[in-house]
């Protein structure tokens, strides 16, 4: 009987570990993650405000959930920016497939009325609302292979560039009243997106430059997954910078995905020097 008992303990004391490990593990993740912030706050003088969108696990049975810029997102950054000494310069890293149209400009707007300096830094991707977010800063600094994305807008799952390439290529009598409708909304916004973007570049470009961007930006030239390299977006006309801080890395190392029964990458996690021999005995 007494096996029993302690077996029959043993296993409920496991049950409750393994239910508050995750709680554990992300009180662990978070304060980490604020050393490094404090450190890079630290060197540069700025606020930093993260927009960082990866796949975790979030709760007790590690059931991971994947993020995209919504309105709650706007709410902190918004609320970390009104916290913000108006001459105080804010570092702010994004890692974000994109998200609300309303909450990205809502972001961006914010980031340009602050008076201090602004950077984004794009470690790896800033698509579609990133992208947008991106653009609305003093100076952007992207890691040599990261991208940005086209800023087309989309109406559910159909390009508004696309609806409206339907109605030039039809004759409006074999068109739908639905897809003229759609075709309707796909212009408006088109319009608004056009606009916004001018005039987050207004300051920085003269008028033609800021027109043309914006045109090619959300025009529907690219499918809207298309990565903008750093090489394109100088072709483009943006200003980017590839001096990532190695801190930037650091804290994107404590937003690793959630993890997987096998990992499908593998290396040896040590920088290599030039020449160095690679066979280790």
């Amino acid at each position: 009987m007494d096996a029993m008992a302690w077996i029959f303990d043993l296993f409920w004391m496991i049950l409750i570990l393994s239910m508050f490990y995750p709680l554990i593990k992300a009180s662990s993740l978070r304060s980490a993650r604020i050393a490094v912030i404090r450190e890079i706050e630290r060197k540069r003088g700025s606020r930093v405000i993260t927009l960082i969108h990866r796949q975790e696990s979030m709760n007790f049975f590690g059931i991971a959930m994947r993020r995209f810029i919504d309105i709650e997102d706007s709410e902190e950054v918004l609320r970390a920016i009104k916290m913000t000494p108006e001459d105080m310069p804010i570092d702010f890293i994004i890692h974000t497939p994109g998200g609300l149209v309303l909450a990205a400009e809502q972001i961006a707007r914010a980031l340009k009325k602050h008076k201090g300096r602004v950077t984004v830094f794009v470690p790896h991707y800033a698509m579609s609302g990133g992208t947008l977010i991106a653009l609305s800063a003093d100076e952007i600094v992207m890691d040599e292979n990261a991208v940005l994305g086209p800023l087309d807008p989309q109406l559910g799952p159909t390009p508004a560039a696309s609806v409206l390439k339907v109605i030039e290529k039809k004759d409006i009598n074999e068109v739908d009243d639905q897809t003229l409708i759609m075709a309707d909304v796909a212009e408006k916004a088109i319009r608004q997106v056009k606009n916004f973007i001018k005039d987050l570049l207004k300051d920085k470009y003269d008028e033609k430059k800021a027109e043309e961007l914006a045109d090619k930006l959300a025009s529907g030239y690219w499918t809207h997954d298309y990565p903008i390299t750093v090489e394109e977006a100088r072709e483009l006309g943006l200003k980017i910078s590839t001096d990532v801080p190695q801190e930037i890395y650091d804290l994107m190392e404590l937003y690793k995905q959630a993890e997987q029964r096998r990992p499908s990458v593998q290396y040896i996690p040590v920088p290599y020097q030039k020449g160095e021999s690679r066979d280790r005995g």
